[in-house]
Formats: structure tokens, C-alpha cells, sequence
């Protein structure tokens, strides 16, 4: 894997992959700014008053769109709201049939399977993926979306603005990859949370790009592009693309 861009990674104690989706060229020779869209793994791991906490009001973002089930929220908390009118906070979810990443059958093909999961995502979330690219384009920002790793339902979206914004499937694929960076954290904390559980799936906390390739692959194949999944599927309007691209593009 190439080293990602020295902006790419932002440091934090506590979580282990919030990465800055700025700096891959986009529509029109512009590129994506750096500083205004963000992904995450669960900021409900955050605490007022922690350096983490100071580290993340310091990138001034006003907008939070979490991708977890509301019963996932309750288990493990939401980020900590400041003052009122700092954050505009929404509780998305784009996954509709929950499944337990540790107990999958470690014979199967990994990567096949997820690539599986993702498609159901893709057609059961429809709504929830129009709101979340709509927030995206039309919310206070800066902004930042997770779950719970900001690897799979966040890797979906990220994949799908970065579409939106013009930018190329290698590039949309490497971005998705780079969450391999995290996985041994990730998994560190699956065991810390789960100590009296075993962990039957070796592939846990992993990214490849095949997942992602597969993925948009079933959607050319069903609606000719990904493209054409967002228009005639997720029906994102004209508006709605030309506001992601005039608020997260730039030519600097």
C-alpha cells in the first residue's frame, strides 16, 4: 500500500481511523479540499474535556452524521454535544440487517461476503444514503460521518460522495483501503470489549480494495455505473451533486 498523504491521518487516542477525504482530484480538474469532509470510526468515543475531546472542536466541524443503528448508540454512546448550535447531529442508518462481523464462518470467501453485505446496504438504505449525501452537501461544515470502525457503512459512503465529487474508482478504492492502517487497533479493541468471547473471523477489522471493487462492479452491472445507481436508485438530484462539487472542490 502507498503511504498516504502526511494530512490524510488525524492523531487521536482514542480513535483509530478519522481521516480527511480532502486532496484526491476531482470534477474538472479541481480537487477535493482538504479541511471540509471528514470519516471516522465512532466519535462516541470522545469525552468533554479529553485531549481527544480539544483535538476535535480544534477542526471546527458543525456537522455529525452517525451511520449507526440507533441500539448500537445506546450500547456505546454518541459523541458529547457542546453548547447549543455548535453541531447539527444526525442519527442515520444505512444498514438494515445487522450481522455479527466475529462469528462469520471463517470458510467462506471474506471478500465476497462483504462485498454481499454491502449491496444489501446499497438497496435496503436507499433513503438514508440520499439524506446522509444530502446533509453532506447542504449542512453546517465542516463535516464528518462514522459508525462504528469507519470501515464498512462510512467506507460505503465515503465511496459514494467521492463519486459524486468526480473522483477516479482507483483513487475512491485506495481511500477505501487505507482503513488496513487501522485494522490491529481495531481488533485490539474488539478483544478489550469482548473478553469472554472468541473471535472465529480472521479477517476482522480488514479493508482490502477487492471489497469495494466487487461492490462497484454489482452496481455497473445492475445500473451501469455507480453513477447511475446515485441518479436512478439513490435519486440525487442535479442540485444536490452541483452543491457537493461548489462546496468540497476546489482549485488551490
Amino acid at each position: 500500500m502507498p503511504a498516504p498523504h502526511p494530512r490524510r491521518h488525524i492523531a487521536f487516542d482514542r480513535l483509530h481511523n478519522f481521516r480527511d477525504l480532502g486532496g484526491y482530484r476531482g470534477a474538472d480538474g479541481r480537487s477535493v479540499a482538504w479541511g471540509a469532509l471528514y470519516r471516522a470510526d465512532s466519535l462516541g468515543k470522545l469525552h468533554v474535556g479529553g485531549a481527544d475531546w480539544e483535538r476535535f472542536l480544534a477542526l471546527g466541524i458543525r456537522t455529525v452524521i452517525d451511520l449507526r443503528y440507533p441500539w448500537e448508540i445506546e450500547a456505546k454512546g454518541r459523541i458529547p454535544l457542546p453548547e447549543p448550535g455548535r453541531l447539527t447531529y444526525a442519527n442515520l442508518s444505512i444498514e438494515h440487517r445487522p450481522y455479527d462481523q466475529a462469528a462469520i464462518d471463517p470458510e467462506i470467501d471474506p471478500w465476497r461476503y462483504l462485498a454481499d453485505r454491502f449491496a444489501e446496504v446499497a438497496e435496503d438504505g436507499v433513503e438514508e444514503i440520499r439524506q446522509v449525501i444530502e446533509l453532506i452537501a447542504t449542512g453546517p461544515g465542516p463535516a464528518v460521518f462514522h459508525c462504528t470502525s469507519g470501515k464498512d457503512r462510512t467506507g460505503l459512503i465515503a465511496a459514494l460522495v467521492l463519486t459524486l465529487l468526480g473522483v477516479s474508482e482507483e483513487d475512491v478504492l485506495a481511500d477505501f483501503a487505507l482503513t488496513e492502517l487501522a485494522t490491529e487497533r481495531l481488533l485490539a479493541d474488539w478483544h478489550a470489549a469482548n473478553p469472554d468471547r472468541t473471535m472465529r473471523w480472521p479477517s476482522y477489522g480488514r479493508a482490502p480494495a477487492i471489497v469495494l471493487s466487487l461492490f462497484l462492479a454489482d452496481l455497473s452491472a445492475r445500473y451501469g455505473s455507480t453513477a447511475g445507481y446515485l441518479t436512478d436508485r439513490v435519486r440525487i438530484s442535479p442540485s444536490t451533486r452541483s452543491h457537493l462539487r461548489s462546496r468540497y472542490l476546489t482549485r488551490s
